[in-house]
This record gives structure tokens, C-alpha cells and sequence, in this order.
């Protein structure tokens, strides 16, 4: 299974990571982070199929998307 990891005090919220996942579990948080900003971040992780594209979308580049294998390859890195 495929594991996403957003950097929520990095986050702008900008809400393109939103537009491109295509299972749409990816959601702005209720919290603020110190910025102020409403963080992007995941719901139901088990249904993401790890295809990377809001980590590609990422202007700020605060997500990383790893292969479920074991060895922690970031799937964005190729």
C-alpha cells in the first residue's frame, strides 16, 4: 500500500492537490497550521493508489507519496 505524507506547517492550502487526486480523499484539515492556513491533507489513506499526482501538482512541494513495498522509495523521485 502506497503511504502519503503532507508537510501541514509547510501547507498553503492552496487546494491543487485537491483538484488532482482522482479518488478526491484528499481534503483541506479543520486545524490551522502556523501559518494560518488550513492544511491539505488525506482521508481514508487505504484507498490511495499511490499515483503520486498531487504531490506533482504541489507548488510547494510538501508531499510525498512512498511505495507500500518496504523500501521507501518516494514514488515522485521515480
Amino acid at each position: 500500500m502506497p503511504r502519503i505524507v503532507f508537510d501541514e506547517e509547510r501547507c498553503k492550502g492552496c487546494g491543487l492537490c485537491i483538484d488532482a487526486c482522482p479518488q478526491g480523499i484528499v481534503v483541506l484539515a479543520e486545524h490551522l497550521n502556523r501559518q494560518g492556513f488550513h492544511p491539505a491533507t488525506v482521508k481514508e489513506r487505504e484507498r490511495c493508489q499511490g499515483c503520486a499526482l498531487c504531490a506533482v501538482m504541489c507548488p510547494d512541494m510538501v508531499i510525498e507519496v512512498t511505495k507500500g513495498d518496504g523500501d521507501g522509495k518516494s514514488i515522485n523521485e521515480g
